[in-house]
């Protein structure tokens, strides 16, 4: 079996997976409880806290505890919304976000906000001066993601921040969901960046856990109100086991950054160098700098995309449409068509997503399959 769909979850980590159980079963009070099994569980947390804010070179006051990468977004953004609309009702974004980026900005539009969607260039990619040409008195929100989850785009992210620097009360978040253990740290903890979402199980971390950065003196309403956790800012009680876990997780994809990404940009191009040799395979993502290590999108003309995937189901490698979050709900590619990607050939895109697990003998066994599902497929067609 070879799993290339990374970018919709990853396997736990082994010792993450010890983590999660060794504190199901030793410290299962709750943090906010006064005695001693509460006390343990609150000094774990904080802890989990403080490694993780460490690790991303922030302060841990500035790490708040979430269910993952959709409510993070949700959160960055309607909370934003609620605390600031007072000042203004203007919010920017991209035409390439997630759903849940996307999503949030429409469901303020019905509240009467006013959203700018960013168009990009034919890699997926936002124009700065466009977005600075966007900017308006009443603007309250930038929202940009750091890597795009279907072709796999950097947006840039540090050349946004320089023209912020010059709207200081600007709140700007970045969905850096699928840029994390990507070399991408200083890009996502750029200075001016002000809300930074993560989500644990694109790292190797269980499901229904993740975290939200949000800059010391940014203010930011909660959405969700109860017994006043995480400074009053995200009630409910915290999922220790799995924010251990993610703590630990993080640690260990960390530890060794700089030789995953060269690991992962080399099955990358061995996939990708050997697709550009077929007529009939358009290549949507790119090996240079300006796309991450691991994802790779790519499409046969006159094949649809769950039609590849399921073929090479049928062999055992396991990628996947552009997004698990549309993919059966068979949407043509929102990224795709905002680089004005024709339909037809949209429809045919499927996604590689790579980590640090996988190995070059991986890559050679899915050129060897590909090979064979081509030429099946030219035989149909014809």
């Amino acid at each position: 079996m070879i799993y290339f769909d990374n970018s919709a979850t990853t396997k736990v980590h082994p010792e993450v997976l010890t983590t999660y159980t060794k504190v199901s079963e030793a410290i299962w009070g709750n943090p906010s409880s006064l005695h001693k099994m509460g006390e343990n569980a609150y000094n774990l947390l904080e802890q989990s806290r403080a490694q993780i804010a460490e690790l991303l070179g922030c302060q841990k006051e500035e790490i708040f505890f979430t269910s993952g990468g959709t409510e993070g977004d949700n959160w960055a953004i309607k909370g934003t919304a609620l605390e600031k609309g007072i000042y203004g009702k203007h919010l920017i974004t991209t035409q390439v976000e997630h759903p849940a980026v996307l999503n949030s900005m429409k469901q303020l539009e019905k509240l009467g906000f006013e959203v700018t969607y960013l168009p990009v260039d034919e890699n997926g990619r936002v124009s700065v001066e466009e977005l600075k040409q966007a900017l308006r008195k009443d603007t309250i929100l930038v929202s940009v993601m750091a890597v795009n989850n279907e072709v796999g785009t950097i947006q840039p992210i540090k050349e946004i921040a320089q023209v912020l620097a010059d709207h200081p009360k600007v709140h700007f978040h970045v969905d850096a969901v699928q840029a994390v253990g990507k070399g991408l740290t200083d890009l996502i903890m750029d200075e001016r960046v002000d809300l930074v979402t993560f989500s644990g199980h694109k790292f190797h971390a269980p499901r229904g856990v993740g975290f939200l950065y949000k800059k010391s003196g940014r203010k930011l309403a909660p959405l969700l109100s109860g017994g006043g956790q995480e400074k009053n800012l995200r009630s409910s009680t915290e999922n220790l086991p799995a924010i251990a876990a993610m703590a630990k997780a993080l640690r260990l994809l960390l530890e060794n950054e700089t030789k995953n990404v060269a690991h992962e940009q080399a099955i990358r191009q061995k996939i990708f160098e050997h697709l550009q040799a077929f007529d009939k395979v358009t290549l949507f993502s790119q090996l240079d700098d300006k796309f991450a290590p691991h994802i790779l999108c790519f499409a046969i003309a006159g094949v649809r995309g769950e039609t590849i995937v399921h073929a090479f189901e049928d062999q055992g490698v396991f990628i996947s449409t552009t997004s698990a979050c549309s993919s059966k709900k068979g949407q043509v590619s929102s990224t795709l068509h905002a680089m004005q990607v024709d339909d037809k050939i949209a429809t045919s895109a499927v996604r590689v997503s790579l980590d640090e697990n996988n190995t070059l003998s991986e890559a050679d066994k899915f050129n060897q399959i590909f090979d064979d599902i081509y030429q099946k497929f030219l035989k149909i067609n014809s």
